[in-house]
């Protein structure tokens, strides 16, 4: 793919079978994409995550972004024929890359594929509603029949901020409200939530509902622990943007995820339960760009920018399948 960044998700060591979803669909047992044959190992996922990066053509001269979009599409139908598992379409605002609205692109990919799972790499949710994110990929599931994912992060670039209105001080507020009332639309049938951002909602419904089960949904982090503890928070699965250096690293990052989804899972359940001793010690980043290293204390239940307690975790929510790495490289350009 060009400017495609490779993708590894590395599952969990007892892989269970995806449900089929859509009418008419019957659960299969989990096969390798590649192969075909039964799953009886730990399965390692492949897939291309692309921000649709402006490429150069036969003369070297940059490409038009249209061009780019209909290549890309191109692309990810070769790639669901390969056995590629996955295909993420990231969001930019900037003129070296081709992709604003990676849904449309991704509509047009699930009209013209049959097994391949699409989602965004990332949906920069602090610049966007979260009800018409939640209507755009639930389009897009109906239309791929229950292969739609989101990956909803901050994004590294700020550049749809300004664009849309919205002012850099409220960075943290925006996405921590926005993320609060998204994790309300994918898990209720009838949505009350009260913020700052917006009016507030009272048993309100969002269509079209998912046709079956929820949908997947990606806290994408950038290697803080305060982010881990926001989508351990909320009973999501993490995706892990490394952009270099030894990808060990940010395995603490997973297990502090384990241990948080654990721990709230039994302080809200009733059931009996051996709760795993957290310590309360300051936990370290890694090294930020100039070099300084950042020191932040576990969280425990601390309330979130929207007022809720993270030990009020929801037993109806859906549990952490899944391990996530991406790693991503420098983009490939054409010869």
């Amino acid at each position: 793919m060009g400017g495609s960044r490779g993708r590894r998700r590395l599952l969990h060591p007892h892989p269970r079978p995806l449900p089929a979803r859509g009418r008419g669909a019957a659960p299969a047992a989990p096969t390798s994409s590649l192969s075909g044959a039964p799953m009886t190992q730990p399965i390692l996922e492949l897939g291309l995550d692309t921000f649709g990066d402006v490429t150069s053509g036969a003369d070297g001269a940059p490409l038009p972004h249209a061009q780019v979009l209909r290549n890309l599409v191109e692309e990810a139908v070769l790639a669901d024929q390969l056995g590629v598992d996955f295909v993420g379409i990231g969001e930019h605002h900037r003129a070296d890359f081709a992709v604003s609205a990676p849904e449309v692109v991704l509509a047009a990919v699930a009209s013209r594929t049959k097994r391949i799972r699409l989602g965004s790499a990332v949906t920069v949710l602090s610049s966007d509603d979260p009800i018409r994110v939640f209507q755009r990929f639930s389009t897009i599931d109906a239309l791929s029949n229950g292969r739609a994912e989101v990956i909803l992060g901050r994004g590294s670039f700020t550049e749809s901020f300004p664009l849309f209105g919205f002012p850099l001080s409220d960075y943290e507020m925006l996405f921590e409200q926005k993320l609060d009332l998204f994790a309300a639309l994918i898990h209720e049938k009838s949505v009350t939530w009260e913020g700052s951002i917006r009016p507030p909602l009272k048993d309100q419904q969002v269509f079209p509902p998912i046709e079956s089960g929820t949908l997947k949904t990606w806290i994408g982090v950038g290697g803080s622990p305060e982010s881990v503890v926001r989508a351990a928070r909320y009973n999501l699965p993490l995706m892990l943007a490394i952009i270099g250096g030894d990808p060990t690293r940010f395995a603490p990052y997973v297990d502090l995820s384990s241990a948080l989804m654990t721990s709230w899972a039994c302080r809200s359940s009733r059931s009996a339960c051996i709760r795993r001793a957290m310590s309360p010690t300051p936990t370290s980043r890694p090294a930020n760009s100039s070099g300084r290293i950042t020191r932040s204390c576990a969280i425990g239940s601390a309330p979130n920018a929207a007022g809720r307690r993270c030990s009020a975790a929801s037993s109806t929510r859906r549990p952490i399948t899944a391990r996530f790495m991406s790693v991503r490289r420098r983009p490939l350009r054409r010869r």
